[in-house]
């Protein structure tokens, strides 16, 4: 008897059943069968899933002999099914990776309760991944916790998610003991979700992405004019009839009447579902439901929906049509207000901006950014608060949003971006810090002294160099882009490789820095106690070695798509690693939620719950170098960085023949990386299991890349920057640093995990190289 029973129906899907079915039959997890039902399809769907069960003895092809409709297809999967859980699955749409093996995980340690209840995003027709908005009502308890299994009166928010059949694994005896099935018609999944939770006597949830949900652009339920639209009314009928049935389920009708009263108000606004002459039939029919099923002394909700459920209970159809076109109107016209009112903003903005660049420049003013505007953060950040130690004279002021308000110290004065504040600030500070360019309407003035920090040592090509590179380039103006370099005073450079890159694809008349990278001084003086608090704060449970995992950007890629299954990889690595996972910077924080969430179950062995850290969120990459044990990347510049702690750097290149043909690199980091390389996943795995990860070679390969690119990094980066061009000092001439090994201890304690695991203990940071003269004039 296999564990799940994934019943797939199918009617008019041929272009996207073969993803399907292939999304179940490559799950990580196999104990199961695959019931595709082809529903009379007139197009190849039956061809389709005949192929796929000559190919696999899991898939179970049913033929109906006429078109029976998505819910009796549905009842002939269950009645073949011989699983202890049911699962549905459109065919169109698709498991995300690694979904049976969590949804089993899940059911195991919550005791196989009669319904889990899991997450979806939807995925539209141009292929973007929005996770349901809704997500967070399936937020799971702590281990141990009662409601970690409850009754749906313990948890009756979860009436508000989408009442659809395939967001749930039901245990297929509590579905056989009910008798429940699937009507016919249209909104077929409403009189059997409504039952099935109000029936169920343990009910769990699942805070995980399992189904990506296609958004046809044309096509599907949604976007199909129909009468059949009316069948909703019978579909309540059903779940109302259930209700009268079960005299001790009663006190649910208030909640379902709200809910069918939403239901009816979405499909009454819906453009285009209705066709002209069902939309009377349709208010005619609401109306009455309404009356029928509306329970004494219900209460109706406030504001719009108020009126929206006021003209359904009248059946109101040509009142709630006019003010439905009133609204739209009102929103045009409120948009053309909005935009005009921009403009004018925007050309009194400017006005500000010219009247202010005539007032003198403000010898003790500095405006900082970084990262277009996404908050205190990488070198600006470092080079700011050595301003406040070394220059108390200098006000500072940081450039950021509202949302990153809270990453800055006290003291800084925070400018919102387009604000007269802001355009003030820019026309009259003295010194500007930036790690990218700012906004092309500044105009740099005489006596304004411009700062480029860049964020990281260039593996990819950049600025002149993506001339020849589509994809990377993004349409990007080289003329506009060379008239902001020669805005630059000063470039900084981490290393001799740096220099020689920035001077060719960013030419001008600037002066190089070649002082190191400010923002790694903090891996020189954090001590032991910091590295644990910061370990403490993530989350990272004690004694674990803490793998930081990441991945770059890719250009030739429209959207963020996970490289490494990292359930699996958390299992394989054992209960002795932990995994903190962050995304590049271009995507938003918890980007990998969507197209395939990383939070695991909680509990017992074989999961992974605990040794997956979503740390996306985190705003100091360098807190999260520090706390982590080992790096594992692809080719972020990240590695550059991590080299200076003299931890274990692991590369996973599985892409590096498309990433460096897409964005061009400038030498191979295969050959001469910092670590071990792996271009599976199963490699990977394998790094680790064996020890490779940490071992000799891993040290050697670490410290030939250390010595070329982290020269410089001996923790007074950021000194030398502030001494040379807040204070014009030379820092060349500053007293030798005292080696690291010889002021303290590395910040890296030696950590283990169960002696079934291969781990190897972390080097301590070796001393950094005495700073080079500069290698060009000022």
């Amino acid at each position: 008897m296999p564990r799940f029973s994934v019943i797939v129906p199918a009617y008019e899907v041929q272009p996207y059943l073969s993803d399907c079915l292939r999304s179940v039959l490559e799950q990580d997890f196999t104990d199961l069968e695959l019931i595709a039902v082809d529903d009379h399809s007139p197009d190849a769907c039956g061809a389709i899933i005949d192929e796929a069960a000559e190919r696999d003895p899991r898939v179970r092809a049913v033929h109906l002999a006429e078109n029976a409709g998505l819910g009796r297809a549905r009842n002939a999967g269950i009645r073949r099914a011989t699983g202890d859980y049911l699962l549905f699955l459109d065919g169109d749409d698709t498991l995300a990776v690694g979904s049976l093996r969590a949804i089993a995980d899940r059911l195991a340690r919550t005791g196989e309760p009669q319904v889990l209840v899991f997450d979806y995003a939807r995925v539209d027709w141009a292929g973007d991944v929005v996770r349901n908005v809704r997500a967070e009502l399936l937020r799971e308890g702590d281990p141990g916790c009662v409601r970690q299994v409850f009754r749906l009166e313990q948890r009756p928010e979860l009436l508000r998610l989408l009442m659809v059949a395939w967001n749930k694994a039901y245990r297929r005896d509590f579905v056989r003991a009910e008798g429940f099935a699937f009507p016919p018609g249209f909104y077929e999944d409403t009189p059997w979700t409504f039952p099935v939770l109000l029936s169920a006597e343990s009910i769990a949830v699942l805070d995980r992405v399992c189904v990506h949900y296609r958004q046809r652009r044309r096509g599907g339920i949604l976007r199909t004019t129909s009468r059949r639209h009316l069948d909703v009314f019978e579909q309540y009928d059903r779940v109302f009839r259930f209700l009268d049935a079960r005299p001790e389920l009663a006190h649910w009708r208030p909640a379902l009447f709200r809910r069918m009263v939403d239901h009816l108000g979405a499909i009454a606004t819906a453009p285009d579902r209705l066709p002209v002459r069902a939309r009377a039939e349709f208010f005619r029919r609401a109306g009455a439901h309404h009356r029928r099923y509306r329970p004494y002394g219900a209460a109706t909700p406030s504001g719009r929906a108020r009126w929206r459920c006021l003209l359904l209970r009248l059946g109101a159809r040509w009142t709630f049509e006019l003010l439905r076109g009133g609204d739209r109107v009102w929103r045009g016209v409120h948009g053309c207000a909005r935009a005009a009112y921009g403009q004018a903003r925007a050309a009194a903005l400017r006005a500000h901006y010219r009247v202010r660049l005539c007032l003198p420049v403000d010898p003790r003013l500095a405006v900082f950014a970084a990262y277009w505007h996404k908050g205190y953060a990488c070198h600006p950040a470092a080079i700011e608060a050595k301003v406040r130690e070394l220059v108390p004279g200098v006000r500072t002021a940081w450039i950021t949003t509202p949302e990153y308000a809270h990453s800055l110290p006290p003291g800084v004065r925070r400018l919102h971006p387009g604000s007269a504040a802001y355009w003030t600030a820019l026309a009259r500070a003295r010194f500007l810090v930036n790690n990218v360019n700012f906004t092309p309407g500044m105009r740099k003035r005489s006596g304004q002294i411009h700062l480029q920090t860049h964020h990281g040592t260039p593996l990819k090509h950049m600025g002149l160099d993506l001339r020849d590179r589509p994809a990377a380039a993004r349409g990007m103006d080289f003329g506009k882009l060379l008239e902001r370099v020669d805005r630059w005073d000063y470039s900084l450079s981490a290393n001799r490789h740096t220099t020689l890159v920035w001077e060719r694809v960013y030419p001008s008349g600037y002066t190089t820095l070649p002082y190191g990278s400010p923002r790694d001084d903090v891996f020189q003086h954090a001590t032991e106690d910091d590295v644990a608090r910061l370990r403490a704060r993530l989350g990272i449970p004690g004694g674990s070695v803490a793998v930081l995992y990441a991945p770059t950007h890719r250009d030739y890629q429209r959207r963020p798509v996970p490289r490494l299954d990292l359930e699996r990889v958390a299992r394989a690595l054992g209960p002795g690693f932990t995994l903190l996972v962050r995304p590049h910077y271009f995507h938003a924080p918890h980007s990998f939620h969507a197209p395939h969430s990383f939070h695991a179950p909680d509990g017992a062995t074989g999961s992974s719950r605990g040794r997956v850290l979503d740390v996306s969120g985190h705003g100091r990459v360098e807190e999260l170098c520090l706390a982590a044990d080992a790096l594992l990347t692809d080719y972020s510049s990240i590695m550059f960085d991590y080299a200076n702690l003299d931890r274990p750097i692991v590369i996973h290149a599985d892409d590096w023949d498309a990433y460096r043909a897409a964005r061009g690199t400038y030498f191979d980091i295969t050959a001469a990386p910092p670590g071990p390389v792996s271009r599976t996943e199963d490699e990977l795995i394998a790094l680790f299991a064996t020890g490779a990860w940490c071992g000799p070679r891993s040290a050697a390969l670490r410290a030939a890349f250390r010595a070329r690119f982290c020269p410089y990094d001996d923790g007074r980066a950021a000194e030398r920057v502030v001494r040379r061009v807040f204070l014009g000092e030379h820092p060349e001439l500053l007293p030798p640093v005292v080696p690291l090994a010889e002021r303290r201890p590395a910040p890296a304690a030696v950590r283990t995990a169960p002696a079934d695991h291969v781990v190897c203990p972390l080097p301590a940071a070796s001393p950094a190289p005495a700073l080079p003269h500069r290698s060009r004039p000022h």
